[in-house]
């Protein structure tokens, strides 16, 4: 039992060696915070372990309004669109690798689509156009969201690999920043991106 012992606490010991924090700020031209800002790490070695997080996956419209306004989903995950409006929604994506549209369906109906492709899925209604979210499709498990503040910690990657910056109001191809880095084995590590927004941006 105490030889059991003494190898996990190793494994767990070397795990945490090659474990790295890793706080991401994004800031704009004038030195503020960006929030919501989607922050990904994709490690130049392929990712085999599934990828899953813990909150759901579902995109609720209520008020007439999409909710959460950014969903961060891992590719093949299956999202649900519930109904929680008194009225109809016919809602729909065209974005290249993620379209979809789910026809009329009211109050406390649902739909669902399955995303298989890492890329972003503009979603809207085709009968509010103010109804507008984006759902973010990874094939990384280090991902976050920037909070008021502009800055993110993302845990637990190590080594070579992309970091990759998205905002739906970043000036840029694609809404995205994107950039190479090599992350040290172990302790934190610190990035920063200066981005330029679309004025007139929304308010989430």
């Amino acid at each position: 039992m105490r030889a059991l012992l003494t190898v996990l606490a190793a494994a767990l010991s070397i795990g945490n060696a090659f474990a790295v924090d890793l706080t991401v700020r994004v800031t704009d031209g004038a030195g503020a915070g960006v929030e919501n800002a989607i922050v990904t790490f994709t490690p130049t070695a392929a990712v085999t372990t599934p990828i899953r997080f813990d909150w759901p996956y579902q995109v609720a419209q209520q008020n007439l309004q999409f909710a959460p306004y950014i969903l961060i989903v891992p590719v093949g995950a299956t999202v649900r669109f519930p109904n929680l409006d008194r009225v109809r929604h016919h809602v729909y994506s065209f974005s290249e690798g993620s379209r979809f549209e789910l026809e009329l369906f009211g109050r406390d109906e649902s739909r669902s689509h399955r995303f298989m492709q890492a890329g972003v899925a503009a979603v809207g209604c085709n009968i509010h156009d103010q109804m507008q979210a984006y759902i973010v499709i990874v094939d990384t498990p280090y991902v976050g969201r920037t909070d008021a503040s502009g800055s993110v910690l993302i845990s637990g990657a190590s080594g070579a690999g992309a970091l990759r910056v998205w905002h739906p109001d970043l000036r840029a191809r694609g809404g995205a920043m994107n950039r190479a880095v090599t992350l040290p084995a172990s302790g934190p590590a610190q990035q920063s991106f200066t981005v330029q927004l679309r004025a007139g941006g929304h308010a989430h």
